[in-house]
């Protein structure tokens, strides 16, 4: 069975950084990657994606701040995260997709696997 990791999660204040990790057995050539965030009682987010072609979105909270990239080498997707906030704080999952040509075309509920998740807590 498909297996994602994440790591990199943890505390930080408030301005500081922290960088995700999340790796799997195999992304494929043609794939679609995302993270979200999900805290208690909150609605997911999607926080940003990337596909196969490099093309990337990221959520209008996270824009300037936050980076997706991918290491087709290692299987390994990532966030980097600057400028953290206390609401930043939730507990991050990442997300693939394979086989598909865009990441326009993925739904929150299409995607074939999800990570357990990495917490990310920012103090003030």
């Amino acid at each position: 069975q498909e297996q994602l990791v994440e790591s990199g999660g943890g505390s930080a204040q408030a301005g500081g950084s922290l960088r995700l990790a999340c790796t799997a057995k195999y992304i494929g050539r043609r794939f679609c990657m995302a993270w979200f965030r999900q805290a208690p009682g909150k609605e997911r987010q999607r926080v940003a994606t990337i596909e196969h072609s490099g093309n990337t979105t990221y959520a209008d909270s996270v824009k300037g701040r936050f980076t997706i990239s991918v290491d087709n080498t290692k299987d390994t997707l990532y966030l980097q995260m600057n400028a953290l906030r206390p609401d930043d704080t939730d507990m991050y999952h990442c997300a693939l997709e394979r086989g598909v040509s865009t990441c326009a075309r993925v739904g929150d509920a299409d995607f074939a696997f999800y990570g357990q998740g990495t917490q990310v807590a920012v103090s003030s």
